[in-house]
């Protein structure tokens, strides 16, 4: 007998709609191979849909804050129940850009210079500041947000401008801007997935470049790069994913240049949607999207 997945999906982030197509792609695919499953939103109901529906496995299938931050993590664990991705500690320190940031330097891999500014300083002497500490361009970004959700490069002439996208943030990442090629490596278990590519029609891979399918991201695959390199990747995909303590399936997001590959963030809750790239690398390797969703369960099921 086929198990019972609940697939958890929507809520309140910025990244709703995302999660609401993942959570969509996700059962469409199990039902179709004769799981029982149940979709469900992260509200007041949800432990009464748990209780009621009684899966084997809790699919996570949100994005962003409450989603990926170890929020919802910390409601699942008092279930019982195995739920799928990364637990509590492990989303939250990977959710927190400063914390992660902390934990890739602190294990000699190179992650862009930065500095953390919070709204209750002036920014009157912001310019000086960051020509103090880095220089322009620059990357300005929340802390704890996923999927490029209010990330802009910014010159010396538009910083201002940007910031106010960011006022209602306490605090903000201002990092050194890494020119290059975008580079994305996955990680499954202690299995290396694969890499890929993106070339972007924008300036960056940023939400629409994501999401928007009229956005023309060209994504390259196999990666021409060195092989030396592209072990040198995945090597360094594993161990953030280890060093963070993850499970399941995670995303690391590179940049190349120079020969030298420099590592912006690792994703806990990677999307599962027509565009998203984990399943675009798995089925490059032959894992068509059916296995690798029992790759993930099977990681959930065996998690303690």
């Amino acid at each position: 007998m086929k198990k019972k997945i609940l697939i958890i999906s929507g809520g309140i982030s910025k990244e709703r709609k995302i999660s609401l197509d993942t959570g969509r792609q996700v059962a469409k695919e199990l039902i179709k191979n004769r799981y029982k499953v149940k979709i469900t939103e992260p509200n007041s109901k949800l432990i009464s849909s748990i209780k009621s529906f009684k899966p084997n496995i809790i699919f996570n299938a949100l994005h962003g804050q409450f989603g990926e931050d170890g929020y919802i993590q910390t409601i699942l664990e008092s279930t019982g129940i195995p739920y799928t991705h990364s637990g509590v500690i492990s989303s939250a320190i990977a959710m927190d850009k400063d914390l992660s940031k902390k934990i890739f330097i602190k294990n000699k891999i190179l992650t862009p210079k930065y500095f953390i500014f919070s709204f209750d300083k002036s920014k009157k002497d912001l310019i000086k500041i960051i020509e103090k500490k880095l220089k322009f361009p620059v990357v300005i970004k929340p802390i704890n947000e996923g999927s490029s959700v209010n990330v802009f490069i910014c010159t010396k002439l538009n910083i201002m401008k940007n910031m106010k996208f960011l006022k209602n943030y306490k605090k903000v990442i201002i990092e050194e801007y890494i020119p290059g090629r975008e580079i994305q490596a996955a990680i499954i278990g202690s299995k290396k997935l694969g890499a890929i590519e993106l070339k972007p029609k924008r300036k960056f891979y940023d939400y629409k470049a994501k999401y928007n399918s009229n956005a023309k991201t060209e994504h390259i695959i196999p990666v021409d790069i060195p092989s030396a390199d592209y072990k040198k990747i995945m090597s360094l995909a594993l161990k953030a994913h280890k060093l963070i303590g993850c499970r399941g399936v995670t995303r690391s997001d590179f940049k190349y240049f120079k020969g030298k590959f420099y590592l912006l963030e690792i994703n806990t809750q990677p999307g599962m949607t027509s565009l998203s790239l984990v399943p675009e690398i798995a089925a490059h390797i032959g894992i068509n999207f059916m296995k690798l969703l029992e790759l993930i369960l099977k990681d959930a099921s065996t998690a303690k």
